[in-house]
């Protein structure tokens, strides 16, 4: 184990999950069909946050294909 922090994605009423992890961040049950796009939101903004505490640009991410930065 390298001894990093685990951070989990639960549904609300889940208790199992959160006891293997250090945080969980808890988001409604929904359908199956429709949990990457709930589950989507809140990693989403994670990322968000963590690369702006880093100190990266998150207006100008870099290593994107060409194609996509193409304007």
């Amino acid at each position: 184990m390298r001894g990093g922090r685990i951070l989990a994605v639960a549904r609300e009423g889940d208790t199992r999950l959160p006891e293997l992890a250090e945080r969980t961040i808890f988001v409604p049950a929904t359908l199956d069909a429709f949990v990457p796009v709930v589950d989507a939101v809140p990693l989403q903004l994670l990322a968000y946050h963590i690369a702006a505490k880093r100190g990266c640009d998150v207006d100008r991410p870099c290593n994107l294909a060409k194609s996509v930065t193409v304007e």
